[in-house]
């Protein structure tokens, strides 16, 4: 037996499934395709996760969107986190008459079917599409305390705050409520006895410290994150004529707001995994989920983020979900995280720099090894759209490393117009379902309209008094007739005196 047909032995025995799978193209040898070897990935390993990896231009994206509309033709919904804005293409189809694709899928001995993908657009920001928010109560004292990037101290503070909420019906729903209760055990003589007599003395340097923490989280944006109605993960797992929604998180204007995406993807995380059952051993995951340029995320996420996908990467599996990060290099994601990751698809690296050599070293290292490449230098030598990939078979043992050129998408490989968008948008009812903002009664209106009570009472009462002039009592020299007597008497007594004093000093001379 030959090289060539021990590598089609090989490949065939090891990329062949019992249950259903998705194509992703045919293996390369001797820079030749090989067309009986066939690359796929089963598709009840979906939810194993995986790395989609590659230097900038080296068609890492397109390799995204063929694995999302490949899953979304099995009924398997998405939810891709477009960082970069250029994954809408995928709710188009391709135009038909483009040669490099069908001179691609030709190639590969395979059909292009140009179609899109049915599609929900969602945002965190101002960006059209579905409204995601969350209440400050979805995510708990801890969750929320690591939003912040709290100490202990300061963590226990939250979760006491959290209690004293629960305890006296104050619905905290946005960060104004959090806000407004932390200032009231602060500020108010009421508050603070409250809280001093059922759960402790809390320092107010501690409680000035949190509030700064949610001021800097508000001027990231947060505010308009944090309100009701809260999302339903539910509506992630939605189908439309068979085939599964791709949800794409349009999350362009989000880039400089790291805190914002954490806020988000713990939140989002939080709630699959708290609401999804169970789903054992299924024959295809329920929802997959791709976090394009990831390498922005776990370069400026705080460490809660990065903690909480660690955590998630290795308990969400049993819910029948997928996470599947798109970076530049595997040196990128955390080593923790990539341990646990099932399908990579690595795209060419360059070798310039030694920091570059040194990331191809380790990209080679979390590869099966093979005596049919040299690894090290096919990958920085791997074209557009060819990529090395591994996977895990249905008994969970990863498969050959092979040098695949992948297949064309069958969708648009450029974005939608505005209009496109728009009309999209226009008719989801998911739009409908969150667009208004409800303000229920929560913690500021109720500890508000408390404050202000107290106010009113507190007041001091000034007692009116009256401007009118109080009578004086009247005595006998109030009468005129005897005012007029008085002065005649008392002239003529003068007049005496004068006559008197004159009569003395002439009888002196």
């Amino acid at each position: 037996m030959n090289q060539k047909e021990s590598f089609i032995q090989e490949i065939q025995s090891r990329y062949s499934y019992k249950n259903d799978k998705i194509i992703l193209g045919k293996a390369k040898l001797d820079g030749e395709i090989v067309e009986e070897a066939e690359i796929s990935v089963a598709l009840k390993t979906m939810n194993r996760h995986g790395l989609i990896g590659g230097a900038t231009g080296t068609g890492k994206t397109k390799s995204l969107q063929i694995i999302a509309e490949q899953l979304s033709l099995k009924g398997v919904p998405t939810l891709l986190m477009d960082i970069k804005g250029d994954l809408s293409g995928i709710g188009a189809p391709a135009n038909s008459e483009d040669k490099n694709a069908q001179e691609r899928m030709q190639s590969l001995n395979l059909p292009f079917d140009p179609q899109g993908s049915p599609i929900e657009f969602l945002s965190i920001s101002d960006e059209p599409g579905v409204r995601l928010r969350a209440t400050v109560s979805d995510f708990g004292p801890v969750l929320f305390s690591k939003i912040l990037e709290l100490n202990e101290t300061q963590e226990s503070i939250i979760s006491i705050i959290f209690k004293y909420c629960e305890d006296r019906n104050l619905p905290l729903i946005d960060l104004e409520d959090i806000r407004r209760v932390l200032q009231y055990v602060t500020d108010s003589d009421e508050g603070k006895s409250e809280l001093n007599s059922n759960y402790g003395t809390i320092a107010p340097a501690s409680l000035g410290a949190i509030l700064r923490k949610i001021v800097a989280l508000e001027q990231q944006g947060a505010t308009k994150f944090f309100g009701e109605p809260s999302f339903d993960v539910q509506d992630l797992l939605k189908t439309k004529d068979g085939k599964g929604i791709v949800n794409i998180i349009r999350l362009i204007d989000i880039q400089n707001q790291p805190n914002l995406f954490s806020t988000f993807m713990l939140s989002l995380l939080n709630k699959i995994y708290s609401q999804f059952p169970e789903s054992g051993d299924s024959d295809k995951p329920k929802l997959v989920i791709f976090i394009d340029e990831a390498h922005l995320i776990f370069k400026e996420a705080t460490k809660a983020l990065l903690n909480q996908i660690e955590t998630m990467v290795k308990l969400i599996r049993s819910k029948g979900v997928g996470l599947y990060f798109v970076t530049q290099v595997p040196g990128d994601v955390p080593d923790a995280v990539l341990s646990q990751l099932g399908l990579k698809v690595q795209h060419a690296l360059r070798g310039f720099t030694a920091k570059d050599r040194k990331e191809i070293t380790k990209a080679i290292e979390n590869y099966p090894t093979t005596t049919y490449y040299k690894a090290n230098e096919v990958i920085t030598q791997l074209g557009i759209g060819e990529a090395f990939i591994t996977a895990l078979d249905e008994k969970g043992i990863p498969t050959p490393l092979a040098y695949t050129h992948m297949r064309a998408p069958n969708s648009r490989m450029d974005v939608l117009t505005f209009d496109e968008i728009n009309t999209i948008v226009s008719s989801s009812d998911l739009v409908n379902k969150y667009a208004s903002e409800i303000n229920r009664q929560s913690a500021n209106e109720i500890l508000s309209q408390k404050l202000e009570q107290q106010k009113n009472t507190e007041k001091p009462t000034t007692k009116t008094t009256s401007t009118k002039r109080v009578p004086k009592e009247k005595d006998w020299t109030d009468n005129p007739v005897v005012r007029d007597v008085s002065r005649t008497a008392t002239r003529k007594l003068i007049d005496l005196g004068m006559k008197m004093l004159n009569n003395f000093l002439k009888g002196k001379k």
